[in-house]
């Protein structure tokens, strides 16, 4: 392949990553917070998106395509990368969280900071150091507005990616269980980025999480890296039904990054070469659907590109929420290219 073609596929990747993580967020929003047994009450099988019922306790009558914290905390993560040259400033990251949900409560929107962000914030406020502030950071965060990151960093050499991930979870998920999640989401979209199949994706992303946690403060709870590889044994060669029950029974969908992360890896396992299928069976799934579903979707994104897409649902959501990444992608692979490495001689 030429470099004008490798760049191409690497530019219809990323844009499929964001464009995935857009969908299975806006795919989530509706049912997000709802059991698995209400949502089969109220929707029956999720098979499209849906408007936020009036008595969604996070998106009431939201129109159905609208994206949530999700996307709009990895577009500031993005626009953080971008105006840092390639890093994060913690001070800044921290400021720029606090504004977004600001603006959130202006709005009257429920879509806020979630429970390790809103503490490391607090922190901060106090005067507690960065390195401090995200040292109780243990749910699905940092993960799912790691995409960026995941675009402007190349899979290897690992220890790069690494420091990546770190930089950009530090403030509000300083935690061996907060980085691996983060980390492992990262190396499956940055794998996938680079061409690779699902599978090798998926592995990349074990031996990531293998590495972030070793990192942080240690935190008590399964290591992502061990759940990630039961549950992918767990649901292997199931059928969806079989499979949807074991991911929702033994591993759980919270914001906990050990059950919503793991989560993701299983529902890429059991259904990720049929992206519609598996993004609606994640939308379905009960608890954080939302957050499940955006990194599934960004996961299968990078690996399949946008024609892997449901490319009607697509168009939705970036009309519906106005959500255009071209510019952000191009950018962040710009960043990206700094990390290649130089041939002499």
């Amino acid at each position: 392949m030429t470099d004008s073609l490798a760049d191409s596929d690497l530019r219809r990747r990323a844009l499929g990553a964001f464009y995935g993580l857009a969908l299975g967020d806006a795919l989530g929003m509706p049912t997000q917070s709802f059991s698995r047994a209400d949502i089969i009450s109220r929707f029956g099988s999720i098979d499209t998106l849906h408007d936020g019922p009036a008595d969604q306790p996070i998106a009431p009558g939201m129109p159905a395509g609208s994206i949530t914290d999700d996307t709009e905390q990895a577009v500031l993560v993005a626009e953080l990368l971008i105006n840092g040259k390639g890093h994060i400033e913690p001070v800044a990251f921290a400021r720029a969280l606090t504004d977004w949900e600001a603006d959130m409560k202006a709005r009257g929107s429920q879509d806020l900071l979630g429970p390790s962000t809103n503490r490391a914030l607090a922190m901060i406020a106090e005067g507690i150091s960065p390195e401090q502030s995200g040292r109780f950071g243990t749910t699905n965060g940092a993960a799912m507005r790691i995409t960026p990151v995941a675009i402007a960093t190349p899979a290897t050499p690992r220890e790069t990616l690494l420091e990546a991930v770190i930089e950009a979870s530090r403030v509000t998920h300083n935690t061996s269980l907060g980085i691996a999640s983060a980390a492992a989401v990262a190396g499956a979209i940055s794998a996938g980025l680079e061409g690779a199949p699902l599978d090798q994706a998926l592995r990349v992303g074990h031996e990531m999480a293998v590495l972030g946690e070793q990192q942080g403060h240690w935190s008590a709870g399964g290591l992502i890296s061990a759940r990630i590889e039961w549950a992918r044994q767990l649901v292997r060669g199931r059928d969806q039904a079989t499979g949807i029950a074991l991911i929702h029974d033994l591993i759980g969908t919270s914001v906990a990054a050990q059950e919503s992360v793991v989560a993701t890896f299983a529902l890429a396992e059991l259904a990720g070469e049929e992206p519609r299928s598996a993004l609606t069976l994640a939308a379905g799934i009960g608890g954080d659907t939302d957050t499940i579903a955006a990194m599934l979707g960004a996961i299968l994104g990078a690996c399949h590109g946008p024609e892997g897409l449901p490319a009607a649902l697509v168009e939705q959501v970036a009309r519906v929420s106005h959500f255009a990444p071209e510019p952000l992608v191009d950018q962040l692979l710009m960043l990206r290219q700094h990390h290649a490495p130089t041939h002499s001689g």
